[in-house]
């Protein structure tokens, strides 16, 4: 019998302290109590055998993957594994293969998450977002699986999500919404979340100081191609087809899964991608990759300085605490871009070899839905408005005074050409801002034969006075957790709410299914230039025309 094991790469701290101690004896027999009385007791029953134990866990399911067996649990009809290890790796370093370890490994509990920097404030959209924080460790290459069966045969689409955060925040768990469970059982779909490197430890570029971190700078992105590696090797034990394998993200995650396209070795491990409120490499095109190294030498440069080391201790870096690493890089990326005259950030680059500045020559078949949402980062939430259902036609008209001046009676006149369902007022939450970056990825992809599906997220919740579509909204849908307790409360978990969740969440399941996001109810039209048609998401929603050009001209416009 194969004795069980907990793999070590390395082991990480448990946050629990066991706790032990002996137990004290209470009560007794009662002094006064007679011979007589207890004779009169009735004899004692003969032992009844108790009832095997038959809970869903209670034999809990096990997986084999190339490095060993995994064991997980069963949630109502959902199989799930958590912090299943994809790679390992050392600090600077390309990821590597799991080493093959004997027994059964637990993986029931989430594993570590990339160390970020220390959060010290509670966000603006808390309520609205709930967000959840964990152990942090720099071996953090690690994944989860929901799935509705083992059964190899099954060959069920597999959607392997790519968290938010930029390169430098999140986790495949930070949010509650993130948990793919229901999204698993609503599509009959196989759902993967990914932990990968983030920050000075995902992107730092020490390329000039040896062959040895030739590839630090991609270490970051590496750790999802090789997760993306797992699933193609692995997918099938767990219910998964490889063939079929969508990877969608949202924000920073919308441009991980948007620069796989742009990336050599991910060629043949996805099939289709959805990148929500991000994506746009299309900067990309606009670079020029040694001005871009240079910028990222500069970096590294500056926080050996800060250490400081020199080039001829480089190794010497893999010994420094994070914390302290990350201070010095912080202060390496103001000290740079203040020598470049810009402001700099942990990015990752197009070099023109491990990441290309055009899309990949295979990328052309490869289908694309994209969008955004009604009021990235300009809604009532980021605008602390909690009232403006409620305002009188004065209090409209101060407050489009006040935004648009001159342009006031034009900008109301086109918003409503275009958003005819919505209130007047509401103009002064749409994200004009965006638009054009989001056509301009969207007409680039169009340079592919590959169809390109548009949206927008328009929903407004009920919660606070009415809450118009932030940055993130659209998670929760997609996922189809509405009904979780915490996105219950953040979203306002009204009938509209739920019902909407089907239709987003099918859309995303259609189309990792088959490339085309339509269902029965809804259909959905690829976007062209000339014809860009957008799936707008609300309480009624369809596709139509986006022509919104003139509307973002006089809100982007100076009075």
């Amino acid at each position: 019998m194969k004795k069980e094991v907990a793999l070590n790469i390395p082991a990480t701290m448990n946050r629990r302290t066991l706790l032990t101690g002996g137990a004290a004896l209470a009560g007794g027999l009662v002094a006064s109590a007679s011979l007589k009385s207890y004779a009169q007791q009735p004899a004692a029953a003969k032992p009844v055998a108790a009832k095997p134990v038959s809970g869903p866990n209670m034999r809990p399911p096990i997986a084999q993957v190339k490095g060993g067996r995994v064991r997980g649990f069963v949630e109502d009809k959902i199989y799930t594994f958590r912090g299943v290890p994809y790679a390992v790796a050392e600090r600077f370093e390309l990821p590597q293969p799991v080493p093959v370890w004997s027994g059964t490994l637990n993986a029931q509990s989430y594993g570590p998450v990339s160390p970020v920097p220390s959060h010290d404030s509670t966000s603006k959209d808390e309520f609205v977002f709930p967000h959840r924080y964990w152990n942090e460790n720099e071996h953090c290459q690690n994944l989860n699986v929901w799935t509705p069966t083992l059964d190899k045969k099954a060959k069920k689409p597999v959607m392997v999500w790519m968290h938010g955060g930029g390169f430098t925040n999140g986790s495949s768990i930070e949010s509650f919404a993130y948990d793919g469970r229901n999204l698993s059982e609503f599509g009959d779909v196989v759902v993967v979340s990914v932990n990968h490197r983030l920050n000075i430890i995902g992107t730092l570029d020490l390329s000039a100081y040896g062959d040895k971190y030739a590839m630090s700078r991609y270490t970051g992105t590496a750790d999802l191609v090789a997760a993306l590696q797992w699933v193609h090797d692995n997918i099938e034990n767990f219910g998964g087809d490889p063939s079929s394998v969508m990877i969608f993200g949202q924000s920073g995650g919308g441009g991980k899964v948007v620069r796989m396209m742009h990336t050599p070795a991910a060629k043949g491990l996805f099939h289709r991608v959805a990148a929500e409120s991000g994506g746009a490499t299309v900067m990309f095109r606009d670079s020029k990759p040694a001005d871009s190294i240079k910028a990222q030498q500069a970096i590294a440069a500056h926080t050996l300085a800060n250490l400081g080391l020199n080039g001829n201790q480089i190794d010497e870096l893999k010994k420094v605490p994070y914390e302290k690493l990350l201070a010095a890089g912080t202060e390496a990326l103001k000290q740079a871009g203040k020598e470049l005259g810009r402001e700099l950030g942990w990015e990752v680059i197009a070099d023109d070899k491990y990441i290309l500045t055009e899309y990949c020559d295979w990328a052309g078949d490869i289908p694309l839905m994209t969008g955004y949402n009604f009021s990235e980062h300009v809604g009532t939430m980021d605008k602390s408005v909690f009232d403006k259902n409620d305002w009188n036609q004065a209090q409209i008209d101060a407050a489009l005074t006040k935004e648009f001046g001159a342009n006031k009676d034009a900008v109301v006149a086109e918003f409503k050409k275009v958003f005819p369902e919505k209130r007047t007022q509401d103009v002064l939450f749409f994200s004009a801002i965006s638009r054009p970056i989001i056509k301009r990825a969207l007409n680039l992809k169009l340079e592919q034969k590959a169809p390109v599906y548009h949206y927008l997220f328009s929903y407004e919740m009920e919660v606070n006075g009415g809450t118009t579509p932030f940055h993130c909204a659209e998670i929760t849908f997609a996922f189809h957790n509405v009904g979780l307790r915490e996105m219950r409360v953040a979203t306002g978990g009204t009938p509209s709410a739920f019902a909407l969740q089907d239709k987003v969440s099918r859309a995303w399941i259609n189309f990792a299914k088959t490339g085309n996001p339509s269902q029965p109810s809804l259909d959905w039209k690829p976007y062209s230039e000339k014809d860009p048609q957008t799936m707008i998401f609300d309480v009624k929603s369809g596709s139509r025309a986006l022509v919104d050009d003139t509307l973002v001209e006089l809100m982007t416009k100076k009075a």
